[in-house]
């Protein structure tokens, strides 16, 4: 059987911690060591793990090894998805796109962005909200500043209805769909985007993990 404590990433072995035969007991030092050689992989030699970061890494970290000990600690609900909000420019979608790597013994989720979603939308009409309120995995990126959709001379809120569909699928397949976002946007500016029922369904949807507001931008 394959050691899911090791990882091996451009002909370089890295552990996670120690597997006993039916666990892994991870090393989050270890984690940190692998997601900074992947991130540079991913996106170039310039990407780092920033110090300021390290807490909101552990949090989700912690989520996607599903450490119930930690996830009980933070308040996470291994059942729900992640919404990570914060700055513009603070490295949300790159952490997104770095952690479906983590544990690949895990279906991964696909990195979708929410103006493609509309775009999509203003282009085929209602088949769109069919398309991306299925069971795959998903990670919606830049929630709530996707242009507004319409078909046929009709305005429609896409992400709200994507994200009902999914709310709806949710249930049906007993909590097991994950749904994950990223946004700029407070709880607020959510619900002046998408509405009460929307954003109540998000509450049952999503953990919400947030970066400091004062985050810098990584991008300059």
């Amino acid at each position: 059987m394959d050691n899911p404590s090791k990882i091996t990433e451009g002909g370089v072995e890295y552990s996670l911690g120690k597997f006993d035969g039916t666990c892994v007991h991870y090393d989050f030092p270890k984690i940190l060591k692998y997601l900074d050689a992947k991130g540079k992989l991913l996106f170039g030699k310039q990407f780092k793990i920033y110090k300021e970061d390290k807490a909101i890494l552990l949090k989700l970290t912690s989520y996607f090894i599903r450490d119930k000990v930690f996830c009980k600690k933070y308040g996470l609900d291994l059942k729900k998805g992640i919404l990570l909000s914060g700055p513009v420019g603070c490295g949300k979608t790159s952490i997104m796109k770095l952690l479906r790597h983590l544990a690949p013994m895990q279906r991964p989720y696909e990195m979708i962005p929410c103006r493609n979603v509309t775009f999509s939308f203003n282009h085929i009409g209602y088949k769109t909200i069919e398309d991306y309120g299925d069971t795959k995995f998903l990670c919606f990126d830049d929630l709530g500043v996707e242009p507004p959709g319409r078909f046929y001379g009709k305005d429609l809120n896409v992400m709200g209805e994507v994200l009902l569909s999914r709310y709806e699928l949710f249930l049906e397949t007993r909590k097991k769909l994950k749904t994950h976002a990223t946004t700029n946007l407070n709880a607020e500016e959510l619900e002046d985007r998408y509405g009460n029922r929307v954003r109540s369904r998000m509450r049952e949807l999503f953990n919400l993990v947030a970066f400091d507001e004062q985050s810098g931008d990584k991008r300059k």
